[in-house]
């Protein structure tokens, strides 16, 4: 008997043993009942039979080995069912082994009644492979766009929820400030409640802003006509507030009035230079260079100490390469890098704009913001 008619005529056999093997896999989440362990598993062994009937060229066959077989334009059984199987509380891994058992059930089933005689046994179990990776295919790709969608959603709806217990949080620790007869202890920890709280919601701005780039909107922009010294000067002053003995020398070679961002660009400047000051040498003075040439305004943060290590530059602006086990081990000057630079290039991005950077031992690290065509 061929291949695809067995799995037909023994359609029940196949998917009780597809149930079974269902039933054995382990999730934090309630047992499914025999529907739900079954779930599409018929309408993708229809597919897969379709699939076998249909006549298939060389060509068409090496183009299918190679992934580019031919694409459906709405969802297939395969797609649907990893979505199911994500909700149901199933890993990727418990996913792709369903594909490994009903091949090698139905495979074993079929085999105990064929003789090696039939002349289509092997081309029958060439092209039913073929048609289960194709399932498994799509089932690997809607599982991991499924995965990506709810990761990007929850980081939009998290950084958004929580910012409204960080204000209250930030309210009260200043009004325990203000409060007559607060001893020396009660100040402290009420700065470091505000100090903590400010703190956290920059963290969450940074997620908010995350999530806007991953969703597609990219980090908003307002241009509006403004001068880039004294948002640059009271950047500083904000850093030098909360590191009185740091060393911040700013050289301002040159006015520059343009089409800016005053809020977005002194989070640019925020990050680069607090950077320098918690990963340069402390010893050292950090310098801050505004300056124009050729039509660029160009602000320049230069910092003393370790450099960025060579094969770190590349992922600097990137944090899904800072973050990945490659670099799950950077110390020193490379440690702690990543969301903030990349949030601060999408800002300075949006300007038009670019950030350059250099590191070396011995010339230190300069970051270089570079913003086009200031106006006059």
């Amino acid at each position: 008997m061929r291949l695809f008619d067995f799995i037909e005529n023994d359609m029940e056999m196949i998917l009780q043993a597809w149930e079974n093997y269902a039933r054995s896999v382990e999730t934090e989440l309630p047992k499914l009942d025999s529907i739900g362990l079954r779930d599409h598993a018929e309408m993708m062994l229809h597919t897969v039979v379709a699939d076998m009937r249909t006549a298939q060229t060389r060509h068409q066959q090496a183009e299918k080995a190679q992934g580019r077989g031919p694409t459906s334009s709405s969802d297939t059984a395969a797609q649907t069912h990893a979505v199911a199987r994500l909700i149901a509380g199933f890993s990727m891994d418990q996913l792709v082994s369903e594909y490994r058992a009903l091949r090698a059930s139905v495979l074993a089933l079929w085999l105990e009644q064929e003789t090696f005689a039939d002349p289509h046994r092997v081309q029958d179990m060439i092209r039913f492979n073929e048609a289960i990776d194709q399932a498994l295919a799509e089932s690997i790709a809607a599982y991991g766009a499924a995965v990506e969608s709810t990761r990007k959603t929850v980081l939009a709806v998290l950084g958004h929820d929580l910012r409204s217990p960080l204000g209250a949080i930030l309210m009260a620790g200043e009004l325990i400030q203000r409060q007559q007869g607060l001893d020396e202890k009660g100040m402290d920890l009420a700065a470091q409640v505000c100090v903590s709280a400010r703190r956290a919601d920059a963290l969450i701005r940074d997620l908010l802003d995350l999530a806007r780039c991953n969703l597609g909107s990219g980090i908003p922009v307002d241009l509006q006509s403004a001068e880039l010294n004294p948002i640059c000067r009271a950047a500083i002053a904000e850093l030098r507030t909360g590191s009185p003995h740091a060393s911040i020398v700013l050289d301002e070679q040159a006015h520059i009035t343009g089409r800016f961002d005053p809020e977005r660009l002194s989070q640019v400047f925020t990050n680069l230079i607090g950077n320098a000051l918690r990963h340069g040498d402390s010893t050292a003075p950090i310098k801050v260079t505004i300056a124009e040439a050729q039509g660029v305004a160009r602000v320049s943060i230069h910092n003393e100490g370790e450099p960025i290590a060579p094969e770190v530059m590349p992922y600097i602006f990137k944090p899904e390469g800072r973050y990945s086990s490659y670099s799950a081990g950077e110390r020193g000057s490379a440690a702690g890098l990543g969301l903030g630079l990349f949030i601060a290039a999408e800002i300075v991005a949006g300007h038009g704009g670019r950030i350059e950077v250099e590191s070396t031992e011995q010339d230190g690290t300069l970051f270089a913001v570079i913003l086009p065509s200031p106006a006059k």
